[in-house]
């Protein structure tokens, strides 16, 4: 498991009974998570939360706050920054189970490096490699995620950082990228379960990765570093997209789910699956 575990703006309190006590920053939040499926003796601490997501018998959910909290916060990350901010589906903005990833990605990565950033979603692998010196395009299909990415970026001293935002489809983007002959020096990616595009266009993680991988693969440069991919989608294994990365990438492949320490249970807890694909 890569593991998470030098934060200290970030606390992953408890999980139990389907959810997740968690400190970000000052405030503290209780979050679905059907990861935590257990229902052991919880302490106290789950009655002190500002703020909490109820899941809707019909679908969706909404924040129920015990207290005003800010539009949003800043959190760090060792010298990373990111604001925090409730929002629908449960999302905050951070996934802090990345951290790990962009300690990866700022160990490979040096200035003048070329990255494409798919499904880039509020820019923490982003940040992490605009910190490494290198060059980014940052793909994502939602203006507002793009939005708050230019935000993150710009608390951390990166609004002149050579860093290129497309609101796009990344596939379509990717096959446009080909045509123009651009390449990359690595490829991060974060691909949905589900999605529609704006023409009616349907992604399912299970018939377009293989595509997807397949378009990477022409975009990549001679001296690729690597490709990282990370998967949130219930019932695909890392170990299924590993197989199907060995096959159109070759490399070295390293993959594992992603865990966050749990302060009160001495356990970790998973939240995703990655698969590093080392190339030179």
């Amino acid at each position: 498991m890569f593991i998470s575990d030098e934060w200290k703006d970030y606390n992953l309190i408890d999980a139990n009974n389907g959810n997740r006590l968690e400190k970000w920053g000052d405030f503290v939040l209780v979050r679905p998570d059907p990861s935590a499926f257990w229902n052991l003796d919880s302490s106290a601490k789950w009655q002190n939360y500002d703020a909490i997501y109820l899941r809707s018998g019909s679908g969706g959910g909404e924040w129920n706050f015990n207290k005003t909290l800010p539009d949003k916060w800043q959190i760090s990350y060792k010298d990373m920054k990111f604001w925090v901010k409730p929002m629908g589906f449960k999302h905050t903005g951070v996934f802090p189970e990345q951290a790990t990833n962009w300690d990866f990605v700022r160990a490979n990565l040096k200035k003048g490096d070329k990255v494409l950033n798919l499904f880039a979603y509020t820019g923490g692998a982003t940040i992490a490699a605009a910190l490494a010196g290198a060059e980014i395009v940052h793909v994502d299909a939602s203006k507002g995620i793009i939005q708050m990415a230019k935000e993150n970026a710009h608390i951390n001293g990166l609004v002149n950082h050579p860093i290129r935002y497309i609101v796009d489809d990344c596939a379509k983007f990717v096959a446009r990228e080909i045509r123009r002959g651009n390449k990359y020096d690595a490829i991060i990616m974060d691909p949905p379960s589900y999605g529609r595009g704006s023409n009616g266009e349907v992604w399912k993680i299970e018939d377009s990765l293989a595509d997807l991988f397949q378009l990477c693969k022409q975009v990549l440069s001679d001296n690729a570093k690597f490709v990282l991919i990370n998967s949130y989608t219930t019932g695909l294994s890392v170990g299924s997209i590993s197989a199907l990365a060995q096959m159109i990438f070759g490399g070295d492949i390293q993959s594992a789910e992603l865990g966050l320490p749990v302060q009160t249970r001495s356990a970790t807890l998973p939240g995703g699956g990655c698969v590093r694909i080392l190339l030179n």
